[in-house]
């Protein structure tokens, strides 16, 4: 069992989005994580990833999608240092 990583996304079209951060981070991370993603059932806006169930990404509360490097690094730190503690 890898360390999870919870993506909850608006089902109204967000899931490509979390698709790719999967694939990223599975590429990352190759055989360490346990990603699951939900799609909410109404338009939400929501893109939000936990880590070990620490919330570390939040669009609705300003991040956006992780659409950039430094985006994916931070989420990149908050996985090995949650790994690390594992």
């Amino acid at each position: 069992m890898g360390l999870p990583v919870q993506v909850v996304y608006c089902g109204a079209g967000y899931k490509s989005k979390y698709l790719q951060l999967k694939k990223k981070l599975e590429d990352e991370f190759p055989g360490c994580l346990d990603i699951c993603g939900e799609g909410t059932p109404q338009a939400t806006g929501f893109f939000e990833v936990m880590v070990a169930g620490k919330l570390v990404h939040s669009k609705k509360r300003g991040d956006g999608y992780v659409d950039t490097e430094s985006k994916f690094l931070k989420l990149v730190a908050a996985i090995k240092a949650a790994l690390a503690r594992a």
